[in-house]
């Protein structure tokens, strides 16, 4: 029998890591747009960065390690995984582009007089993620009903 929550929830943990690291990987450090924590110097902002890193890193490697266990006890859905990880991505993202650039003002995704444009697409990609995992959810969801419906069927008419 699937363990539905620590599939979701290996997913959710995985997607956090791993869209944090494409994140701090790409816009932090490859295109130098922003640091996770702007409002200081650079040194604080490279620091902040070096921790978000971590975190990502932490994130990912424990979704992993939840990943393997699933996979070792067999009871591993991988659609039911990558509803969550679409779901932590998309999650960890709009919460990015919403609570840290707008809300809290930590940083912005870039400085350009344009940010809107930026704004826009990253939050809508965000949605866009959330909706699909949980459109994944959902599929793995009402088989799983139907699956433990057969088993009920099959425990009662077995003598």
């Amino acid at each position: 029998m699937l363990d539905s929550k620590r599939n979701l929830w290996a997913g959710i943990f995985f997607g956090i890591g791993f869209v944090a690291f494409i994140d701090e990987t790409v816009f932090h450090q490859l295109l130098h747009w922003h640091h996770f924590y702007d409002q200081s110097t650079t040194e604080i902002g490279l620091i902040s960065d070096g921790l978000f890193h971590a975190f990502s890193w932490f994130a990912t490697v424990m979704g992993l390690f939840m990943f393997a266990d699933l996979r070792r006890k067999g009871i591993f859905s991988l659609k039911r995984w990558w509803g969550g990880s679409l779901i932590g991505s998309g999650g960890f993202q709009l919460y990015d582009g919403t609570i840290q650039h707008k809300f809290m003002r930590i940083h912005q995704i870039r400085y350009v007089d344009t940010v809107i444009v930026y704004d826009l697409i990253w939050n809508e990609i965000a949605i866009i993620m959330i909706i699909l995992g949980i459109m994944l959810l959902y599929k793995t969801s009402d088989r799983e009903k139907a699956n433990r419906g057969k088993m009920k069927y099959d425990q009662e008419s077995s003598p």
